[in-house]
Parts: C-alpha cells; structure tokens; sequence
C-alpha cells in the first residue's frame, strides 16, 4: 500500500456562470521518500489537487467525489478536527506565494513557533529553540537573530526558506510544494529545489512537487503526472516520459522548451488554447488542439490506459508508462507518428515530427502545430 492514494478526485466549482470541473477523475499514489511531480499549463487543476488533498477547497468549490487514503485513512471521511491534526503534522504544503502565505502582522519565527506548540505540545523556549533550528537548516544566516524579523525583512528566497521550514516544523511525512520556485530568479530557484531534494533524501520526506516547469521535473522527480483541463493526460517514470512522451500534448509542452544551441529562430507552440472548464469539448479535451486529431477524437473521451498493452492503466503500476488517447486502445486510423531526438551534448530530449504534410497535421518546417522539432 502507497501512503498516498488518490482516487477519482473530481473536484467543482459552482459559479453564477456555471460549473467549472476543475479536476476530473485524477488518480495517482505516493510511496515514502519518493518525489512526484505534477506538470501542466495554467489552469490545469494543479493546485487545486493540491489544495484538495488537505482539504482546502473553499466555497463555492466542493470536493465532489472520490478518495484521499493517507496511510490507509481516507481524509475525506475526518472530521475537521482529525484533518486539522494531519495538516501542518503529517501532512505540510509550500504554498507558491510566500509573501502572502506569511502574516505580516507577526515575526518570521512567531509563525513557525505557533505550528511546533499547536501540534507538538513545546513550551516557548522548546518552539523557539526548534524555530531558530529549523530557520537555520534551511540556509538563514544568523538564524537567532532573524527569528524576531518580520516578513517583509526578509529577501524573496528567504521568505520561501521560511515557509518551508514552518512546512517542516513537525517533520511530515509529506510535503506538498505547490509551485515553490515561482517569482523567484534561477539562482534562487537552484538553491530552492537543491534545498528539498536534501529533505527528500535525509528525512525520507515523500514531496508532491507542482509546477509548469519540465525543467524542474527532470532535475527533481522520480515520476511525474502531466494533466490538461483537469484531466491526467499521462503518468510515468520521468526517464521513460522525457525520453518517450506518449502524448501528443505532453510532446508539445517538451518542444517549446527552450534549448541552449538550438537552431530554430522560434520556439514550437501548441496552437489555440485550453478549452473553458465550464463548456467541455465533447470526447478528447485535447482534440481542438491536437495535430492528430481524428474523427473519434471530438465523440469518444478516451480513458487513461496502458501505452503499452492498451488496458486500462492502473496506478499501482508505478513503472507502468500510461496515457490517455485513442491511439493506444487502437480507435484511431493513424499513428503518433514523432520521434524522440536525444541531443549528444546536453540531457536534453527533442521530439521529431515526421508526420505526412497533408491535411492538419504538423508540418516537417514545424510552422504548423508546434510538434516538429
């Protein structure tokens, strides 16, 4: 048994303009000490999986259905005080803004003091003493001394240090990062990941990692789930996704990535734009926008599967590569016909596209749809 499992998590959110599915049957597990990552554009429904899992969708937002098992409770049958035990205990998050996730009302140590009394029963000098602890194995200079400081005191990098350390205050057995690198310069950023990957690997801290950033998931994950309009598009082993995408959106976000040596004047972009989550596309969520799309993608909603056998994919399977399309339960009359490229001088990936010129598809220029590389 994982010590996360998530099952059919359809979260929604009931607005006067109607209501937004903002996750769809998203499923996946956790194992202990490992990094997972969950990649998508804005909009995705990444954060939102995030904010579900500890029970922080608020109104007019409701988690709909589906199961939440940590270590083999669901969360979504607690009681609020339970699950206020198992927030910032068991279970902590980063949220992706620190400055706001801070109180400037209150000192810097204040706030991660409040967590250590709250959940582990310390005295104040006992919280004080761990606050000055943590501050200090995140990488805070003087750390005593910077425990009276307030927030706006505090650089960017080390507002985000001192969110992860209030995260860490009662060593959780997972730590959610939602977006942890955001607004922050690529040195920062650096020193950020390079930061949670220690606390993955010394205190055996599974982290759930969210953000937009393929970069940051190659560097960082062990897996990784990529979703399109609240949908789980594909889920795999890093290596295996980065070096043999199975999707033909998660081959379009890899070939806008810039490259250092790269020949191209522009980057490949995946044309139009995700689709309203109150007014869905019929079948496939991605087919407005695909360069394979097919008559059955606009009526048939294709199920996540094996990409390799074409069954129906379980998330047990963790290094099982799986994908939702057509072309891997054999409803489609074409091929994914893109080829992966590994460059000799980076670790680096390009995807090819070698598809016929007729009709929609990508042209060989890679003017036409994003998927040539």
């Amino acid at each position: 048994m994982a010590m996360l499992e998530v099952e059919n998590l359809n979260v929604r959110f009931y607005t006067e303009e109607g209501v937004v599915k903002a996750t769809n049957d998203v499923s996946y597990e956790i194992e202990s000490g490992e990094c997972f990552g969950i990649v998508g554009e804005s909009g995705a429904g990444k954060s939102v999986t995030s904010l579900a899992l500890m029970r922080l969708i608020d109104d007019p937002g409701v988690i709909e259905s589906g199961e939440i098992r940590f270590k083999g409770r669901n969360l979504l049958e607690l009681d609020h005080e339970e699950m206020r035990r198992i927030r910032g205990n068991e279970i902590a998050i980063v949220f992706q803004d620190a400055q706001t996730a801070l109180n400037p009302a209150y000192t810097v140590g204040s706030q991660i003091a409040e967590a250590v009394q709250l959940h582990l029963g310390r005295d104040d000098k006992a919280a004080r003493d761990r606050s000055i602890e943590l501050l200090d194995s995140v990488g805070i200079p003087d750390a005593a001394e910077r425990y009276s400081d307030y927030p706006h005191e505090f650089s960017g990098g080390m507002q985000q240090r001192a969110v992860i350390a209030m995260a860490l205050s009662c060593d959780p057995d997972l730590l959610v990062a939602d977006e942890p690198t955001t607004a922050l310069d690529v040195t920062i950023e650096a020193q950020i990941l390079e930061l949670l990957e220690e606390i993955s690997r010394e205190r055996d801290t599974a982290v759930q990692l969210i953000t937009h950033d393929l970069g940051v998931i190659a560097e960082f994950c062990d897996r990784v789930m990529v979703l399109y309009a609240g949908h789980p598009v594909e889920v795999g082993p890093v290596e295996e996704l980065y070096y043999e995408p199975k999707h033909p959106y998660t081959v379009g976000l890899m070939s806008s990535i810039p490259r250092i040596g790269d020949g191209r004047e522009r980057l490949d972009t995946i044309p139009g734009r995700m689709p309203d989550l109150i007014e869905m596309p019929p079948g496939c969520n991605f087919h407005p926008r695909c360069p394979y799309a097919e008559e059955a993608c606009a009526r048939i909603e294709p199920r996540l599967v094996d990409a390799e056998t074409g069954a129906e994919a379980d998330v047990s399977e963790h290094a099982r590569q799986a994908a939702a399309c057509l072309a891997y339960t054999g409803e489609l009359d074409g091929e994914l016909d893109y080829e992966v490229r590994v460059r000799e001088t980076a670790d680096t990936i390009a995807s090819e596209d070698t598809a016929d010129s007729e009709g929609d598809r990508s042209t060989s220029d890679g003017e036409d749809g994003g998927q040539s590389r």
